[in-house]
């Protein structure tokens, strides 16, 4: 049981950690690369990451965390689980582009139960708890009720996979005589926090890391959106695969 105490605290820990992004001294951002092409780290990715495992350990010591900059094999086993990303769109961090996120996701038993995801940018934190409903600061949000036609598309081209890029710039290209226009942002969770608040009708990328997609996805669930594999199977939080998300107006037939 998540209580009401346990998600402020997540959310003021995600605050926190959006601030030590904000106070970054970018003359000396301690760029690496990772694998994969245009993936890379910086020292604050790794020094925010290791804030959020300290916090989120005090605040729930029983959960096992799985965080970008230090999961190592495969999902872990244990009822609760901190999926965690501590810089969602590093290159945008990297470049000062301010589209970059803190994301923070929860998994009892394999099943996503809490999302949180802090802009720190734009001071906005969006958050949700299974079954009670999703929030952009403490406003409740909804996703949009439009048809596609009359929607926006948001979508990632996964450019760390070089067998990738190619499937999601066709898609790009065939939603685009179907919708309004397409946008391409750089951070997985914000798209789907896009999607939760009505700011975009559809996500798509064809495939994401558990930590691109735990937090946000269950923010769009829990505002009236669906989420899916391209697929429609049920998408897979304990391994990279592929994401789709819609509002109330847009059917998986229609896509």
């Amino acid at each position: 049981m998540i209580t009401k105490e346990i998600t402020e605290k997540i959310k003021n820990l995600a605050i926190t950690a959006g601030k030590q992004m904000l106070g970054a001294d970018r003359r000396e951002i301690g760029l690496n690369a990772k694998e994969g092409h245009a993936n890379f780290v910086t020292k604050y990715d790794k020094a925010i990451e290791e804030l959020l495992q300290r916090g989120l350990k005090e605040i729930l010591p029983e959960a096992a965390f799985f965080g970008e900059e230090s999961a190592n094999g495969s999902f872990p086993d244990s009822a609760y689980v901190f999926v965690v990303d501590p810089i969602d769109g590093t290159t945008n961090f990297i470049k000062d582009l301010k589209w970059s996120c803190v994301a923070i996701g929860l998994t009892e038993n394999g099943e996503r139960i809490l999302g949180i995801v802090y802009n720190p940018y734009a001071d906005e934190l969006f958050w949700a708890v299974r079954g009670e409903g999703a929030y952009l600061n403490q406003a409740r949000i909804r996703v949009s009720a439009e048809p596609l036609e009359r929607g926006v598309a948001v979508f990632g081209t996964a450019p760390y996979y070089e067998d990738i890029p190619d499937h999601s710039l066709d898609k790009a290209r065939e939603y685009l005589e179907k919708c309004i226009d397409v946008r391409r942002t750089g951070s997985a969770e914000l798209d789907l926090c896009l999607v939760a608040c009505g700011r975009a009708e559809l996500y798509f990328e064809p495939r994401i890391q558990p930590w691109d997609m735990a937090a946000g996805s269950v923010i769009v669930e829990e505002a009236g959106g669906t989420v899916k594999q391209w697929d429609g199977s049920p998408l897979d939080v304990t391994k990279a695969c592929s994401c789709m998300a819609y509002g109330s107006g847009i059917t998986l037939e229609r896509l």
